[in-house]
């Protein structure tokens, strides 16, 4: 069946003169897909040219492409038809702000999955468990259906559009960065939480929560809204949902939708609570994990029957990098948990063991509050390892807590994490967890979570 709206857009852009801003991940695969269409493309990019990945430039120069990098690049923004941003450009730039005052559509490649797939589309955002809560949506889905996975994980699915039919469902991860600018909210919209994050790009917590609230706010009756109860500012969204709501919880005995309630997972409908499976039949630990898997069970109830849910939940076995085990070595376990990048994951970490733990924490400053870390920290950890830009953020707040509280715990500072892993493995104990669970992004030791996690995987295989 041919898409209408994706080959009237296509035939839109002959000659167009389009903007790619940011040659990331998203906008790779925009390169190919536009100069077939016979745009007339030019790439922005803040970094200077040495710094541009070799294959892409070999590409600029195959097409070419115009270019503009450096610290000025966006002063040639002008005369452009449609631009495409990168999830980490902010929409408010006074050169972009010109460009769409001049007649540019500004837009992204996950806005236009939004807006041209021809299928059912499920998306999850929130601060904390968006990953594992789209990667469970997708395991549970995809043996019944051709799905897509993608958004901030899986691939780049706009030059994938073409493939896709009625059929088919697509399943999105998305950032507040990646809503920000978002005109059409998917079918199933997923909240897990929303907490203070990424307050280094937002202008304010205010304008955080309002970017997330896009992924409801272009909603249909006919569609559904998945929101957790037990999270303050996810359950206010009730109020301006325009679509179906059901909730999740782990704190309360809801009348209608799914519970964590005493190690088991339970839907309930008119308050009959019937029991789906015991978190314990998983191979996910904690609290959080419970409640993704709440949401994951409750966006894809009307697609797939609960004894396929529970069969793909079962054989489920986590995300890479998020509470991940690693290795044994002489009783104590060690675990990468390198996806924590704010406070509330790493509290949510700590609280899924029952172990004495030796933690590794610290990276680079999102200006986070860092306070509420304090008393888990001291609840749960023997020896605290801290390393990278927000190491005397934590220190302060847990020497802070420490004297209220009266109670001390063995504080390291290191400069790398090769050191931190090696002060781990002197202070680690026989059935203690060593747990690598930063409470901050990666962006002053790493190029992003991904590649701290798989470096603190290699240096432990190496012990």
């Amino acid at each position: 069946m041919k898409n209408k709206k994706l080959e009237e857009f296509n035939n839109s852009l002959k000659n167009k003169k389009v903007a790619i801003i940011g040659l990331g991940v998203s906008n790779k695969p925009l390169l190919d897909y536009l100069d077939d269409l016979g745009a007339r493309i030019t790439v922005f990019d803040k970094r200077e040219e040495e710094k541009i990945d070799k294959e892409i430039l070999n590409k600029i120069e195959e097409y070419k492409i115009d270019t503009s990098f450096g610290e000025n690049y966006l002063s040639k923004l002008n005369n452009f038809d449609i631009i495409f941003k990168s999830p980490s450009c902010r929409p408010d730039l006074p050169e972009i702000e010109d460009a769409i005052k001049n007649g540019a559509k500004l837009t992204s490649e996950i806005e236009l999955v939004l807006e041209l797939a021809p299928c059912k589309i499920i998306a999850v955002t929130g601060s904390d468990g968006k990953t594992t809560t789209t990667s469970l949506i997708y395991e549970i889905l995809k043996n019944k259906y051709k799905c897509y996975l993608g958004g901030n994980i899986g691939i780049p699915l706009f030059t994938e559009i073409k493939n896709m039919e009625p059929k088919d469902i697509v399943v999105l991860e998305l950032s507040s960065f990646q809503l920000m600018t978002m005109k059409k909210s998917p079918n199933i919209a997923v909240v897990t939480n929303v907490t203070p994050n990424h307050l280094d790009i937002h202008k304010s917590y205010e304008e955080y929560i309002e970017s997330k609230k896009n992924i409801l706010k272009y909603q249909k009756e006919s569609d559904i809204l998945v929101l957790n109860y037990d999270n303050d500012i996810t359950k206010s969204f009730e109020k301006e949902a325009k679509s179906k709501v059901i909730f999740f919880s782990s704190k309360e005995k809801l009348k209608d939708g799914v519970i964590y309630d005493d190690g088991i997972i339970k839907d309930c409908e008119n308050d009959l609570r019937r029991h789906v499976l015991k978190l314990s039949d998983t191979h996910l630990r904690g609290v959080h994990n419970a409640e993704n898997i709440c949401a994951a069970i409750v966006a894809t109830k009307t697609l797939i029957d609960i004894e396929e849910q529970i069969k793909a939940i079962k054989n489920f076995e986590g995300v890479k990098h998020r509470l991940e085990f690693v290795r044994e070595i002489e009783g104590v376990k060690w675990y990468n948990d390198s996806i924590a990048s704010s406070p509330t994951r790493t509290i949510a970490g700590l609280k899924s063991f029952d172990e004495e733990i030796v933690l590794i924490a610290g990276g680079y400053d999102k200006h986070l509050d860092y306070e509420p870390i304090a008393e888990p920290i001291l609840e749960k950890v023997k020896t605290l390892i801290l390393m990278g830009a927000t190491s005397e953020k934590i220190y302060g707040v847990v020497k802070k807590k420490s004297e209220e509280l009266n109670k001390n715990i063995e504080i390291y500072k290191e400069n790398s994490l090769e050191s931190a892993i090696k002060r781990a493995q002197q202070k680690a104990k026989t059935n203690q967890i060593v747990l690598f669970s930063p409470a901050s992004a990666s962006f002053d030791m790493f190029k992003n979570f991904e590649e701290r996690g798989n470096k603190f995987k290699e240096l432990v295989k190496k012990l």
